[in-house]
């Protein structure tokens, strides 16, 4: 039997709303570790777009192709928690990650998936940048009104 590897490389991708409310997940597995949507290439040759719009329907039952998905032209390299190195071959230690934000009018309901994770939240772009323990996603989270050429309210 052969193992498959997940591949060290992913997307991030920020939903937000126009008033910049966040979504912000639970993941299952790590109880109080908050996040937006990430996950990784299903394959070496997966556009970064096609992964971000995947991976937002996976986790939220969203279609991000109906909204404003916004690629940042931004990576983030870093280091992988060692409680989730057994999922990659041995020896990667790093991530490569790509970041995107999708725009949607309002706080949707989403539909989660019970293996992922456990309850969603729309907060106000600070407090969901507060409750990632995830720089990266922190980093996006706060940038969004520059990058939106929004006033931060």
């Amino acid at each position: 039997m052969t193992t498959v590897y997940k591949i060290p490389r992913s997307v991030l991708v920020v939903i937000h709303t126009p008033e910049l409310q966040v979504l912000m997940m639970e993941r299952a597995g790590w109880q109080g570790f908050w996040q937006s949507v990430t996950g990784s290439l299903a394959h070496e040759s997966e556009p970064l777009r096609d992964a971000a719009i995947r991976e937002v329907r996976e986790e939220t039952g969203l279609d991000a192709a109906r909204y404003d998905l916004r690629d940042w032209g931004i990576e983030n390299r870093f280091e992988i928690f060692k409680k989730h190195r057994s999922r990659y071959a041995p020896g990667v230690t790093h991530n490569l990650e790509h970041v995107f934000s999708l725009s949607v009018p309002g706080p949707l309901p989403v539909t989660l998936d019970p293996a992922e994770h456990l309850g969603y939240q729309w907060l106000p772009w600070r407090e969901a940048a507060a409750l990632t323990i995830s720089w990266s996603n922190r980093d996006a989270i706060l940038a969004l009104p520059q990058r939106l050429g929004v006033s931060a309210r």
